[in-house]
This record gives C-alpha cells, sequence and structure tokens, in this order.
C-alpha cells in the first residue's frame, strides 16, 4: 500500500520556479532516494511534506488521504537531519521527554526506555545534547526521529560526517527498522554507497525536476556505468556549458 503520494507539486518563490510539479510515490516497507546536486529543490520537496513550506501547486496523499491539515498529518511522520539540531541545553533524556510530550506518546516512560536500549543511549543519557559528539547526536536525532512510531520517515543525509562504524550502525538499524513497522523512508542523500545499499528505488532531481529515475541496477544499466556515483555526476553534469 502507498504511504506517500506527491502528485505534480510544485513550488514558486517570486518568479523562481524550485521545484517544478514532481510525481513520486512511497509504499509500505520502502525507501525511495531523493538525489540530485545542491540548489535541485531536494529541501523544498521535503520542507512541502513536513508542511514547513505551503506548495504554489500539487498535492500530498498520505494513506489515500489528501491533506489539507498539517496538525493531523505530522502526527503520522518524522524527520531527521545532522543540520537540524536538537535543544543544546537539554539534556538527552529531557529532549526525549519533550518530544514524547509534543507528539502526545501515551506509553512514552517505555517508549523512552526502549530507543534507550536499541540505539545505546544509556551512557549518554543524562549529559547535555550539546556537549555530545557528531556520532551521539545522530543517534539521538534518530530516536527522535521514531518516538512517535512514524509510518512515514524523512531522513537528510542521516550518517553526514560519521565515522565508517557510526554510519554502518546507523544503517543496519534503520533496514531492520523499516522492516519490522513496515515504514516507508525518504532518503536524501550524498553518500552514493549509502543510497545503494539503502534504497529500494533512486529519483534524480535537477534543477526542480525529476530527470530520471529506477532502482540502482536499473540507473547503472541505462546510462552504461559502473555504480551510483557515476551515474549521478553523468546527470548532474549533463547539459552543463
Amino acid at each position: 500500500m502507498k504511504q506517500l503520494e506527491i502528485n505534480n507539486l510544485q513550488k514558486i518563490f517570486g518568479t523562481f520556479e524550485a521545484v517544478k510539479k514532481i510525481n513520486f510515490s512511497i509504499s509500505e516497507n520502502q525507501t525511495v532516494a531523493l538525489l540530485g546536486p545542491n540548489g535541485c529543490g531536494k529541501t523544498t520537496t521535503i520542507a512541502m511534506i513536513l508542511g514547513l513550506i505551503t506548495p504554489t501547486s500539487g498535492s500530498i496523499t498520505i494513506n489515500n488521504k489528501i491533506l489539507t491539515n498539517n496538525h493531523h498529518y505530522l502526527a503520522k511522520m518524522n524527520f531527521a537531519s545532522p543540520y537540524v539540531e536538537l535543544p543544546k541545553k537539554l539534556k538527552v533524556i529531557e529532549n526525549l521527554k519533550v518530544y514524547a510530550m509534543m507528539y502526545e506518546i501515551s506509553n512514552a516512560k517505555a517508549k523512552i526506555e526502549q530507543l534507550v536500549e536499541e540505539l545505546n543511549l544509556a551512557p549518554i543519557l543524562y549529559k547535555k545534547t550539546g556537549e555530545l559528539s557528531s556520532g551521539q547526536r545522530n543517534r539521538v536525532s534518530l530516536a527522535k526521529s521514531i518516538i512517535n512510531d512514524p509510518k512515514i520517515l524523512l531522513l537528510d543525509e542521516p550518517t553526514a560526517s560519521l565515522d565508517p562504524d557510526t554510519g554502518d550502525f546507523i544503517r543496519t538499524f534503520l533496514e531492520t527498522y523499516k522492516k519490522k513497522n513496515s515504514m516507508a523512508i525518504l532518503l536524501a542523500s550524498h553518500n552514493m554507497d549509502e543510497v545503494t545499499r539503502l534504497s529500494d528505488y533512486v529519483l534524480m532531481m535537477k534543477e526542480g525536476s525529476i530527470i530520471d529515475e529506477g532502482t540502482t541496477g536499473e540507473l547503472i544499466k541505462k546510462h552504461g556505468r559502473h555504480d551510483l556515483e557515476e551515474v549521478f555526476l553523468k546527470l548532474a553534469r549533463q547539459n552543463e556549458n
């Protein structure tokens, strides 16, 4: 079943068309990667799905319902990015409690205990978030992003700046969690090895449009390249002067 459907989604800022009537969908237990060079419209697309930016036209549908009330559908999704920091002066446990209250988690204590165990947060639970390493902050951000058991998870470079061991921990956790909870994931990443490992389908975006799409294998074969990074470079540089 499709969890998220994007239909002719468009965003115009003044005279600049940042997102040009794009279409895609994500089903249960599927990870779709949204790739493209900086400034191609990925962040604007994610912001519209989150309700942070109002689309100029088009629609966003969750579970066959066209969304008009941001508060209603935000409870069904969540977001994680190393570029969006949690309150630095709050301890990890305090951050988790705040977000549990915001998402009106009825069994907040049990849920937090579960996340602490699964993401190995016990050693840092009473440290201020601003004092954590990048790997520790990423694990706390991930805990926050699944505290409401979202059906749709939006990830913006979830392992950016992490060492290989911590990055692998995060990827393995996401793979397991997705299968266990039949979650739909939209992944924006510049790590092509990560995309190849995690994604079931890839959307290539440039200048506000989706210019190609398919599985990693399909795109590599279609463009006659050895890996997804070579495909990315070919499409990003296409038609450049």
